[in-house]
């Protein structure tokens, strides 16, 4: 090297020495984009997640999902992600996705089980909703995010009744080349919970399993996993790795035992599978922000119950293990 080149190689290592302090600042120095960033302080993401709309069974979902748009133009997030059961591809939900095609900047879905509901295959949920894929990934501001299908069925005769909530071989395969690939700290999204085992998905155990060895391979760092199908509000910390449920944007499901009109007869004579749910007054959705330090930030709307709470119908609460509460709590956690 001539002796200017040595001084100025000598200047950049000792500028990143100076930076590279957490473990998610390590993955950032990996790249020349994100360390220009991090010089300048500006190594962050962030982004709005609303999932478990269920436009098909509530009677306001146009409203409640016109309330997230409108806030997250206001807001300008780097994108947006619903987490599934948002609605059917049928010509009737037009409308719905008129009303997400108005964000203006970059947007992204997840499959629900729900949004197959009626017969319709994952393809056309695809199609109708203009998704990348059934599962993908994508960069953003230094950070990598991976999509799951958690909806692949499981071959085994064995496995419990019920929709399917399965990430096969395939997908498994991809999913590990996919980390191997990336040097950014990762966030996974999949609608159902790989850290919830009642309902979540069948192999979670294997796919947490898959995270944390990419982890330890000290490629990447798999920062945060963000789920939405338990319409529920909980946060788990599993070997390093953070597993977020966002609650659902219109309400918890409840059963038979506790049907209740919630609103008026016409509501539900139009969506009659309402009154087997207690609704959640406003629309909840949360803005999630990442820092080059690895500080998360989650900010979650609150609401109230329309109607009776599940205390007071007698709910055994135990029955759902975790709270069901109308809010997605606010957060601050630590990569």
């Amino acid at each position: 090297m001539m002796k200017n080149e040595n001084r100025r190689y000598f200047l950049q290592k000792l500028a990143l020495g100076a930076l590279v302090v957490s473990p998610v600042q390590k993955l950032f120095a990996k790249t020349d984009r994100v360390q220009t960033a991090m010089k300048s302080g500006e190594a962050k993401v962030r982004f709005g997640v609303i999932t478990d709309l269920h436009h098909d069974l509530i009677y306001d979902g146009l409203d409640r999902l016109s309330a997230f748009i409108s806030e997250m133009n206001k807001e300008v997030p780097d994108f947006i992600i619903q987490m599934g059961d948002l609605c059917f591809p049928k010509k009737e939900n037009l409308p719905l996705m008129d009303v997400w095609a108005k964000f203006k900047g970059n947007s992204y879905h997840v499959i629900g089980n729900h949004d197959t509901d009626g017969g319709y295959t994952r393809d056309q949920v695809v199609e109708f909703w203009k998704a990348k894929a059934k599962y993908y990934s994508f960069d953003a501001n230094g950070f990598h995010f991976i999509v799951l299908d958690g909806n692949e069925h499981n071959p085994s005769p064995d496995r419990p009744a019920g929709y399917a909530r399965f990430v096969s071989r395939t997908q498994l395969d991809w999913l590990k080349k996919d980390l191997d690939e990336t040097a950014l700290p990762t966030i996974i999204f999949c609608h159902q919970g790989l850290d919830n085992d009642a309902g979540g998905l069948e192999n979670g155990t294997l796919m947490r399993y898959t995270l944390e060895q990419a982890n330890f391979k000290n490629k990447h760092k798999v920062v945060m996993v963000l789920s939405g199908h338990h319409h529920q509000d909980y946060h788990n910390h599993i070997n390093g790795i953070h597993y977020v449920q966002i609650n659902s944007a219109s309400y918890q499901w409840l059963g038979d035992k506790y049907k209740e009109i919630r609103y008026s007869e016409a509501v539900d004579k139009a969506k009659p599978m309402l009154k087997y749910t207690v609704p959640y007054k406003d629309p909840l959705w949360a803005m999630v922000e990442i820092g080059q330090d690895g500080t998360i930030r989650i900010e979650g709307k609150r609401s109230v119950f329309v109607g009776s709470s599940p205390e007071a119908l007698g709910v055994d609460l135990t029955d759902y293990i975790y709270p069901i509460v109308p809010f997605i709590s606010n957060r601050s956690l630590k990569a």
